[in-house]
């Protein structure tokens, strides 16, 4: 089969694609036809070698796929040879045309949604859900703002806050993002480059300030989301790209907390627990994943520099 291999830690043009033996599950294992393979930032981090989880080299990167079920092993019940299924976590790596996945990191795909799309669930649908629900514990009635929402992650926690009875405030760069962002459910879109968007949100909430924020930049807007926050506010980190230097009174005098989320920290149970919601708002259709690119298998560096670049519009997906 054709695969992304990586043999040395660097920069996007390590990855080559090459051939490589063809699969086969064991006991409690499954071999899914890849269709499509969502990309991720957190693949560039491992790929440079710098991520706190280092996989052994040769590699193939990738984490989220959706497909069709080419084989099963000893044992597997949950899935048949034919069904379309998504991964959550793989054995092998995504960015191929076959992957090896334990039968639990598999979850059904609903007919109606696409294999570009079932490849956008993973990383960014559960850490939406972690963070909005486990971590800052949102319930319906609250504020939520959602701190670069156009992107994978942001575009997940927009609709998940929504179907959940939260009144939603999204930011985004551009007028393209701002317009997907409302599209999603937004309540109120603001452009987080306005130098004013700080009192905009004062407005919006009536001078309260917002209970809940997420994150995907914190280098850049910590100290900002602290004197954003209503009294009892939380802010979950789920993205930053460097250091910042924040004033602590922002959280004293609100009794406010900075959490940080990071999905490979997820417990099991959490975890099927997280799967079972999303795959129920697939099918309700509360949960739409949005695709910007979907690319060949062998532009996979070029996805790597895509994803990283500011003015995130949903996914980039690669197809074998």
């Amino acid at each position: 089969m054709k695969a992304i291999r990586v043999h040395e830690f660097g920069d996007p043009e390590v990855m080559k694609l090459g051939e490589t033996s063809d699969l086969s599950p064991g006991p409690g294992e499954v071999v899914v036809r890849v269709h499509a393979a969502g990309v991720n930032p957190v693949d560039t981090y491992i790929r440079t070698g710098k991520y706190a989880r280092k996989p052994d080299l040769p590699y193939t990167p990738g984490i989220d796929a959706a497909g069709v079920v080419q084989a099963v092993g000893e044992g597997v019940t949950r899935v048949s040879q034919g069904d379309r299924v998504y991964t959550a976590w793989t054995l092998t790596g995504t960015y191929a045309e076959q992957v090896l996945c334990k039968a639990s990191q598999v979850h059904p795909l609903p007919d109606h949604v696409t294999f570009a799309q079932g490849s956008a669930i993973h990383v960014p649908y559960a850490t939406a859900y972690r963070a909005l629900f486990h971590r800052a514990r949102a319930v319906a009635g609250e504020t939520v703002l959602i701190h670069g929402a156009s992107g994978g992650v942001g575009i997940g926690a927009v609709q998940l806050a929504r179907a959940a009875g939260l009144r939603v405030l999204g930011s985004a760069g551009t007028d393209k993002g701002k317009a997907l962002v409302a599209e999603q459910g937004a309540h109120h879109v603001v452009d987080h480059h306005d130098p004013g968007y700080l009192d905009q949100l004062r407005e919006l909430t009536g001078g309260k300030g917002v209970d809940v924020i997420l994150e995907m930049l914190a280098n850049v807007n910590l100290n900002n989301d602290l004197n954003a926050l209503a009294m009892g506010g939380r802010i979950v980190v789920i993205g930053c790209r460097g250091t910042v230097e924040i004033d602590p009174r922002g959280a004293m005098s609100r009794d406010a907390a900075v959490l940080g989320v990071v999905l490979f920290n997820t417990p099991e149970d959490q975890m099927a627990g997280i799967h079972a919601a999303l795959v129920a708002g697939l099918e309700n259709k509360s949960l739409r994943p949005v695709i910007n690119q979907e690319l060949p298998l062998v532009e996979a560096p070029q996805a790597h520099v895509a994803v990283m670049e500011s003015g995130a519009y949903g996914k980039i997906v690669l197809t074998p």
